[in-house]
């Protein structure tokens, strides 16, 4: 099979010739990777090409104007206005959220908050990629796209978009809204530029704890599925297989996942609650497909090179039977994991894999 071939039947949750691979990591043990395989810091299809990686994103970019000014101390997004400060940790750093510009904010500072146009993007480029990745499977969107509480806490806390969902607040319900209706053009067009050649549909929203839902199934189907639904019904307007991206103790959603129309779901953190994969394929199997399972803080982190096999091999062993299974890690791998373990998640699903 073609790496596209592969993808689309684990998405229809058949069996295909090999368990596809995904692959995703913060810049630290990206680099690493690169440098085992004697590639350059920049040589991402290399990368993906000598990992085995079956998937590939068709994205746009942006050309519009900067919306927000830089500060100094933090980085600014020019579309959207989200701040960031770096944070050093042992084995690197990453870029946290800060200050929350429209933590405050009414409706009126809300509507008048500067965002992108959909204009504003060049989806030009949409044929020239999907051309030359035709072989690999597409997808646009990602785990980000259609998110609702985090990516409206980047820019107005994550508390105050959760009182915001329980109360029914007019400023941050209209942020949300702003945000879905461009990005939900956006995406309608990358579509139309694709012309046919984009092969699924990847959104998501981060729903649970490693204990808990984070909301209840109550307010998740009053404000959360009516606007998911939307780009569920999107995808199926181009006939194109959706998949949702869900951290934490989430399968709590996915019986209505399924009504609206979802056919995979993403990140599968093993340690949470009702997330392990022996629940995951015995409640839901044949029914939605997987993708992911391989905890970024499970073995691969902390564990030796015989200790990711050993979980490889065991994750295989209860997602295979019957398809529908795409191996992937949990999250971004971290820059905390040994470039051996990395090697060995993919080396041992590629040989493991095989139907």
């Amino acid at each position: 099979m073609t790496p596209k071939e592969r993808v689309l039947t684990a998405l229809a949750c058949r069996e295909p010739d090999r368990v596809p691979l995904d692959y995703s990591s913060n810049p630290g043990i990206d680099r690493r990777l690169k440098a085992h395989y004697g590639l350059s810091p920049d040589d991402d299809e290399g990368l993906r090409l000598a990992l085995g990686v079956d998937f590939r994103w068709v994205d746009v970019d942006y050309v519009g104007p900067r919306l927000h000014p830089e500060i100094p101390g933090r980085r600014v997004n020019d579309q959207w206005g989200i701040r960031t400060r770096w944070i050093e940790h042992e084995s690197g750093g990453y870029w946290d959220f800060c200050d929350f510009p429209l933590k405050e904010a009414d409706e009126e500072t809300v509507a008048a908050w500067p965002m992108p146009s959909p204009d504003d993007y060049n989806y030009k480029v949409v044929p020239e990629i999907c051309d030359r990745y035709r072989e690999y499977a597409l997808f646009t969107g990602g785990a980000g796209l259609c998110d609702i509480i985090n990516s409206t806490g980047m820019l107005r806390s994550m508390e105050e978009v959760l009182v915001d969902l329980i109360t029914d607040n007019p400023a941050g319900l209209l942020l949300i809204d702003r945000k879905i209706e461009i990005h939900l053009e956006i995406t309608r067009r990358t579509l139309e530029a694709a012309r046919g050649k984009i092969d699924f549909l990847w959104m998501g929203e981060d729903l649970g704890t490693q204990i808990s839902p984070i909301i209840s199934l109550d307010l998740f189907r009053k404000h959360i599925r009516p606007r998911h639904q939307k780009f569920v019904d999107l995808a199926k307007s181009f006939d194109l297989p959706v998949m949702v991206h869900t951290c934490g103790s989430s399968s709590w959603a996915y019986e209505d996942f399924i009504e609206m129309g979802v056919d995979a779901v993403d990140t599968l953190q093993p340690e949470a609650v009702n997330m392990s994969p022996e629940y995951l394929k015995k409640t839901f199997g044949g029914r939605l497909a997987f993708h992911g399972c391989i905890s970024t803080a499970g073995p691969v982190a902390t564990g030796t090179p015989e200790d990711v096999i050993a979980n490889v091999r065991e994750t295989l062993e209860i997602m295979m039977p019957g398809g529908g299974y795409c191996c992937a890690p949990t999250h971004q791998l971290q820059d905390n994991s040994p470039t051996e373990n990395v090697i060995a998640m993919y080396e041992t699903a590629r040989e493991y894999g095989r139907y």
